[in-house]
């Protein structure tokens, strides 16, 4: 694996995330992932799937049409929890920096979140993103591809303790987030490559997406 591969950095924010908060709050985050795998929710659509169709406002409220983009060439489609997911952040800047590789292929990139597009806004802004990145503030798009999860009360406390509220963050009144989750549709709207994982301490591998995609090009 490469020296700037994702997951040992994200390994190390966990390491310090550990540190940073009290263990009670630790184990809550720790115990959410475990839960969510045990009971096998938001598991997601697999390789051979046909990819569901949207249309989501983008970061100036411009639609972006999954299908519209497709017809022009493979996408990979991010789903990430928001802005104030550091993991999140991180993951992001490494797509972005894997970016010129992935039009290369002949290929575009489509962030999803729940945030509200005003908070999508500066979230692009911030991480000076040049992919679009879309809303799905009521995780409509997300529960189609099976990724979307009700956040438990014990990790809603914790948010709330971290974050404030994620309901008013998103622009609605329930508390939804999407597991991380990544995506490879190719032309035809079939899913070519999924990535899903309970854990949001961890991501798909940069390389692993563009395998993926040089596979597609290679057919």
């Amino acid at each position: 694996m490469s020296n700037d591969a994702l997951n040992p950095q994200l390994e190390g924010m966990e390491q310090e995330l550990r540190k940073a908060v009290p263990i009670a709050v630790y184990d809550v985050l720790r115990q959410s992932v475990e839960e969510l795998r045990r009971q096998g929710l938001a598991a997601g659509l697999k390789t051979g799937d046909s990819a569901p169709g949207f249309a989501l406002a983008g970061a100036v409220g411009q639609e972006v049409s999954l299908m519209a983009e497709v017809s022009k060439g493979p996408v990979v489609l991010v789903f990430y929890r928001g802005g104030w997911c550091p993991f999140c952040n991180m993951q992001l800047r490494a797509y972005e920096r894997i970016l010129p590789r992935i039009r290369a292929l002949g290929a575009s990139l489509i962030a999803v979140s729940p945030q509200r597009p005003d908070h999508t806004l500066s979230q692009q802004e911030k991480e000076q993103l040049t992919f679009t990145v879309v809303s799905d503030p009521d995780g409509r798009v997300a529960e189609r591809y099976r990724v979307l999860y009700e956040v438990p009360e014990p990790l809603q406390r914790v948010l709330r303790e971290f974050g404030g509220s994620l309901p008013e963050y998103n622009g609605t009144d329930k508390w939804l987030l999407p597991v991380p989750a990544v995506f490879v549709v190719d032309g035809r709207g079939m899913i070519r490559f999924a990535h899903v994982d309970a854990d949001f301490m961890r991501r798909a591998e940069p390389e692993r997406v563009l395998l993926a995609l040089q596979a597609l090009e290679a057919q």
